[in-house]
């Protein structure tokens, strides 16, 4: 079962690309925005991660942190992070457990062919752990996801 809107979100997220576990209670009087995407260096990933980047002095004056989740390893995370100068962690999910827990590990197609992988989605978790918004896979706009997680009420 996803987790959705009015849900508290699970204490440990997992481990960023340096192998540090982050928790949700490390965010605790901050929005965060946990963000679930596919796969690093791949272009509307990397869209994303930059919209993130560049928006992300005005989102955390609005009181969010940001950290990222994908089923990439620590290392793939550490090059993704480096090559874009992104300055939040990248959860190495790579068993998909939070991917699952959150439900977004689901079953795609792309091109007639049907596989497991990730569907691109926000979840804000308020200051208080309870999930307030999700933005969904048809709606994450990658370009631009900053300003509408600023602007997305």
């Amino acid at each position: 079962m996803a987790l959705q809107v009015g849900d508290k979100a699970p204490e440990v997220l997992g481990r960023d690309e340096s192998g540090q576990e982050i928790k949700l209670s490390d965010y605790k009087g901050k929005k965060l925005a946990l963000y679930f995407y596919p796969k690093d260096n791949t272009s509307g990933c990397t869209a994303e991660a930059c919209s993130l980047r560049d928006g992300y002095g005005e989102l955390k004056a609005a009181g969010y942190e940001v950290v990222g989740v994908s089923k990439d390893s620590a290392k793939s995370h550490q090059g993704f992070k480096t090559k874009h100068d992104l300055p939040f962690p990248l959860i190495a999910d790579t068993e998909t457990t939070l991917q699952q827990q959150f439900g977004v590990w689901a079953e795609k197609k792309m091109c007639g062919r049907t596989y497991m992988g990730t569907l691109r989605t926000t979840f804000i978790i308020g200051e208080d752990g309870i999930i307030e918004r999700v933005i969904g896979p048809k709606e994450v706009k990658t370009k631009d996801h900053a300003n509408q997680i600023l602007l997305t009420k």
